[in-house]
């Protein structure tokens, strides 16, 4: 017996309102002025996905000259959306790359090595300097290094608030007149001649353009219009009440990224801010998971690399465990972002993060109303086509993290 659905119009809806549908909610409204939906699966700022937490990478230096494209653009919307809400979201605390040289020999690394860093900060106009052990530890005695380190520093590198920037996204959009929904699963989208129909458990929506950001439920949402080969991994990242607060605050710490023998040595570090603590997390490497039964369960075997790391490098670091918070990572074979108009159905576009978009989510939310209001964007979007080989080549290779 099928339930009756009654059925509204709008011409926009977003679906999914984590990092990139939040940023997507704001842009959209502020371009289209209240005729905006979003619907949201679980609860606005809830942990089931990709966007929780306080504090996310923001840099200019870029191992790939896709991202480091977009990079100025990036840091410009955060700055608007600080500009016009009055929030403070963007903290630059400089930002360090260390690689462990010795250990990386022989990796194919694909340009995630020092050389490959200055090689793109070089094409695209990026201020950086190059360091070994002892500049390092000279300039942050709070490293321990053996001496066959190597580190990239840029400047402008820092955090963005997560959580605040979603919140603040979200409040903007609704400021501009957008309709945000909770405990909104969307069970499908059929297009049809001049719209797309979304169906929800009780309620067909009709809307001119559907913007998906869904992330770890992309295909889902997508069943029968197109599937992506995502590979979706539970991640984790731990904070420490570290008794030296000083030592590793923003204004005498860097964030900083480790690049060590492979993906399970690989570490993204921040320093006290947001939250009264450190906080420590492995690059990638978590296992697979269906968005339906990731758990809040910290891996143990991750707890035990962060803290051998940090008794070996950053002995200061760490302290009590104050938290270790999970969330799922969503991510391409080639390990690029997704953002794009599904081919043959224009009138729905996707974006998908990769586990590092964070940095350009407010930009990637304007490229996004850009798709959906004029069906083109400026920004150079080349590299995260639908129809790029990696999503539509089952025999294309799949490209490591590390």
């Amino acid at each position: 017996m099928h339930s009756t659905r009654s059925r509204s119009d709008h011409r926009y809806v977003v679906v999914g309102c984590g990092g990139l549908g939040s940023a997507a909610a704001y842009w959209l409204s502020r371009a289209a002025g209240g005729r905006v939906l979003v619907l949201e699966r679980h609860t606005l700022g809830h942990d089931h996905g990709a966007s929780q937490d306080h504090s996310r990478i923001i840099r200019y230096a870029q191992h790939q000259d896709a991202y480091a494209a977009l990079a100025p653009a990036a840091y410009a919307a955060w700055r608007d959306l600080e500009r016009v809400s009055g929030q403070t979201l963007v903290a630059e605390t400089g930002g360090l790359v260390i690689e462990d040289v010795e250990s990386r020999l022989g990796l194919a690394t694909v340009g995630r090595n020092l050389g490959g860093y200055a090689a793109v900060a070089d094409r695209h106009g990026v201020d950086f300097e190059l360091l070994d052990a002892r500049g390092v530890m000279r300039r942050w005695p709070q490293f321990h290094l053996h001496g066959t380190e190597e580190a990239f520093y840029q400047r402008r590198t820092g955090v963005v608030d997560a959580r605040r920037a979603d919140a603040t996204h979200v409040a903007l959009a609704r400021g501009h007149g957008a309709e945000v929904r909770e405990h909104s699963p969307v069970r499908a989208l059929r297009p049809t001649a001049g719209h797309v129909e979304v169906v929800l458990d009780d309620e067909v929506i009709r809307a001119e353009h559907v913007v998906v950001t869904a992330d770890a439920r992309t295909n889902e949402v997508l069943d029968g219009l197109i599937r992506l080969p995502l590979t979706v991994t539970q991640e984790q990242v731990t904070s420490y009440a570290t008794p030296n607060l000083l030592d590793f605050s923003s204004a005498r710490f860097p964030v900083f990224t480790w690049h060590g023998a492979d993906d399970f040595h690989d570490f993204h570090g921040f320093p006290v801010h947001g939250e009264v603590a450190t906080k420590l997390g492995q690059h990638s490497g978590g296992h697979e998971v269906p968005a339906d039964t990731r758990t809040d369960e910290p891996d143990p075997l991750r707890r035990k690399r962060q803290e051998a790391f940090l008794a070996e490098h950053l002995p200061g670091f760490g302290g009590p465990e104050l938290s270790t918070r999970t969330r799922l990572c969503t991510i391409a074979p080639d390990q690029h972002d997704v953002i794009d108009t599904v081919p043959g159905t224009p009138r729905v576009s996707v974006a998908v993060g990769a586990g590092h978009a964070f940095t350009f989510a407010s930009l990637i939310g304007r490229i996004l109303a850009d798709l959906a209001t004029t069906g083109t964007t400026r920004h150079p979007i080349g590299a995260f086509a639908l129809d790029r080989p990696a999503l539509t080549d089952p025999c294309a290779p799949r490209t490591s993290c590390g």
